[in-house]
C-alpha cells in the first residue's frame, strides 16, 4: 500500500498528510479551498520538522500533491481518508460521490470526531468498506486514532483499518460499541463543559484552568490515563480502596456536568479576550511549534522508558530501522561508517552551544548505528545479547551551535572475541571541520547472566570483518590520548 487520497485539507487533513508522507506514503489531496496548496505545504513543513526531532530512524518520505478534482484524487488510492467539516448531510453526499470514483477495493475512512458511522454510510453502495478513523491534532504526532464501525461495516474492513493505522506508528483504539462522540471526545467534552462553567462563574480564567491541567493531572494522563492513575492513588489496596475513599465525592456538588452554560455573547467575549491574553501575541504557527517541540520532548522521554505513547514510538522506530537495513544500498566496508545528525535546539546551553552531555549522546547514537550495521538488532537483543560501552574518552575541539548539521565517521580500531574498539570523528556536515572525537571500548555481554561473553553469530563474523576491513585505514589523530598537565 503506497497511495492514499485525502479529501479535505484543513487542520486534520493536513495533519494526515504529514504523518503519511513521513511514513513513505504518496498522498493526493483534494480540497477546493483556494489556498489548499499553501496550507498543505505548511502542514508538511511542520510535520517534517517534528519528525526530524522525534526519531533518527531512516525514512523514505512520500510525495504529496493537490489534485484538481475529487475523481483524480481518489481514483487510484488504496485508502481514502475524508476530513471535511462535521456536517452529516455533506459527509453522506461526499462519501457517495467518492464511491463513484474509487477503486472497488479501496478502504474508505472518515475523520469525524463524533458522527455515527451507521448514518454516514447509509447512502453508500458498498457500506461494508466504510469505517471511522478519528485522529487527534496534531495527527502527525499524536498516535491515537479511534476506529469505529457502522452496522454495515465488515469485520475485514475493521481489520484493514487497524493494520493500516498501526503501520503509520499510531495506536488504533477499536471502539466496539457505536456511540455519539466515541470515547475520547466524550471525555474531553465533560472536561470542556466544566471548564466553561468555571469561566462563566468567574472561578478561574482560561489560563488558570489550563495551568491546572498542564502542571498537574495532564502530565499523569499523558502516560497513565485516569483509571491507572486512580488505582495508584488508592495506595497498596488499589482501586477498591480509592473508590471506597473517594467514591462518595461523586454525589457532592462539585460538578455541573449535567448542565451547560449558555454560550452568550458575553461569555464568548470573555473567553476570547482571556485566550488572546494567554497567547501573549504569539501566532498560531508559533504556538503550533511550541506545542510540537513539547510533545516531541514528552514522547522522547516516554520512549526512553519504553512506556505508554513512548512505547509506540520506540516500536515504530525499530520497524523503520529494520526496514531501512533491509533495503539500503551496500556500502564500502573499507570506509568508516557515516552517521548523520542535527543539533536539536533543546541541546544547547545559555551560550547557544551544544552541552557536554549531548556530545556523548551523538557519539552513543553513532555507536548504535555501527552495532546495527553488524547485526545487533531487536532479535539479537531479544536473545539476551548486547554490547555495553565500558570506557569513553572525549575531546571537545570546537563549539557546536544549535541546528548545526553533523557527520560522525566511525572507524574500527580493533576487535577480539568479546571487545570492540571504536573511534568516532564528529565534523560539521557543511564545512567538514572536525568538532570532536570519541574513543570507545565496547564489551559484549550475556544480559541474562550479567557478564561478558563472546560475540554470537552472525554478529561475531560481522565484527571480525569490520575490524579487518578498517585495519589499513590511517590511525586517527587523538587515538590513545589521556588527560594530563604538560609543561
Amino acid at each position: 500500500m503506497t497511495h492514499v487520497a485525502l479529501v479535505g485539507g484543513g487542520v486534520i487533513g493536513g495533519g494526515w498528510a504529514g504523518r503519511l508522507v513521513e511514513n513513505g506514503f504518496d498522498v493526493r489531496l483534494y480540497d477546493p479551498h483556494p489556498e489548499a496548496e499553501r496550507r498543505l505545504r505548511e502542514a508538511l513543513e511542520n510535520a517534517e520538522r517534528a519528525w526530524a526531532q522525534l526519531t533518527m530512524a531512516p525514512r523514505i518520505r512520500g510525495v504529496a500533491s493537490v489534485a484538481p478534482s475529487l475523481g483524480e484524487a481518489v481514483r487510484d488510492a488504496e485508502v481514502i481518508q475524508e476530513s471535511i467539516p462535521e456536517d452529516e448531510t455533506l459527509k453522506r453526499r461526499l462519501l457517495a460521490e467518492i464511491e463513484r470514483h474509487a477503486r472497488p477495493d479501496a478502504l474508505v475512512c472518515s475523520s469525524t470526531s463524533g458522527l455515527l458511522p451507521t448514518r454516514l454510510q447509509a447512502d453508500m453502495e458498498s457500506p461494508e468498506r466504510f469505517v471511522v478513523g478519528h485522529p487527534f491534532n496534531p495527527v502527525y504526532l499524536l498516535p491515537l486514532v479511534e476506529v469505529v464501525a457502522g452496522e454495515q461495516t465488515s469485520d475485514k474492513t475493521v481489520e484493514r483499518a487497524l493494520s493500516f493505522y498501526s503501520s503509520l506508528g499510531m495506536k488504533p483504539l477499536h471502539v466496539r460499541k457505536e456511540i455519539d462522540g466515541f470515547v475520547a471526545d466524550r471525555l474531553l467534552e465533560a472536561l470542556w463543559r466544566e471548564a466553561l462553567w468555571l469561566v462563566h462563574d468567574d472561578v478561574a480564567t482560561v489560563e488558570e484552568i489550563d495551568d491546572a491541567i498542564r502542571y498537574g493531572a495532564g502530565l499523569r494522563w499523558a502516560q497513565m490515563g485516569t483509571f491507572l492513575t486512580y488505582r495508584i492513588a488508592g495506595g497498596e489496596e488499589g482501586m477498591q480502596h480509592f473508590l471506597a475513599q473517594f467514591g462518595p465525592a461523586l454525589a457532592w456538588p462539585w460538578s455541573k456536568l449535567t448542565d451547560v452554560p449558555e454560550l452568550t455573547s458575553e461569555l464568548i467575549d470573555k473567553i476570547a479576550e482571556q485566550s488572546d491574553e494567554q497567547a501573549g501575541g504569539l501566532s498560531v504557527r508559533e504556538l503550533e511549534r511550541i506545542r510540537d517541540d513539547n510533545l516531541v520532548a514528552l514522547l522522547q522521554a516516554l520512549r526512553t522508558r519504553d512506556y505508554a505513547a513512548g512505547a509506540i514510538v520506540k516500536a515504530h522506530e525499530t520497524r523503520l530501522f529494520d526496514a531501512a537495513g533491509s533495503g539500503t544500498e551496500e556500502r564500502d566496508p573499507a570506509r568508516p561508517l557515516k552517521y548523520e545528525s542535527v543539533v536539536d535546539p533543546s541541546w544547547v546551553d545559555y551560550n547557544g552551544h551544544m552541552t557536554e552531555a549531548r556530545y556523548l549522546h551523538v557519539f552513543a547514537d553513532a555507536s548504535d548505528a555501527f552495532l546495527r550495521e553488524v547485526g545487533i538488532d531487536a532479535a539479537y537483543l531479544g536473545r539476551g545479547h548486547s554490547a555495553y560501552t565500558v570506557e569513553t574518552h572525549l575531546r571537545h575541539l570546537r563549539e557546536v551551535a544549535g541546528l548545526e548539521p553533523l557527520h560522525v565517521l566511525t572507524q574500527v580500531l580493533g576487535a577480539d572475541e568479546k571487545r570492540l574498539h571504536l573511534f568516532h570523528t564528529m565534523t560539521n556536515a557543511r564545512s567538514g571541520e572536525t568538532l570532536a572525537t570519541a574513543e570507545q571500548m565496547l564489551l559484549h555481554v550475556d544480559t541474562a547472566a550479567g557478564r561478558a561473553s563472546p560475540w554470537v553469530e552472525p554478529v561475531a563474523t560481522a565484527v571480525t570483518r569490520a575490524a579487518a576491513a578498517h585495519v589499513a585505514l590511517p590511525v586517527p589523530d587523538g587515538v590513545g590520548r589521556a588527560i594530563a598537565l604538560t609543561a
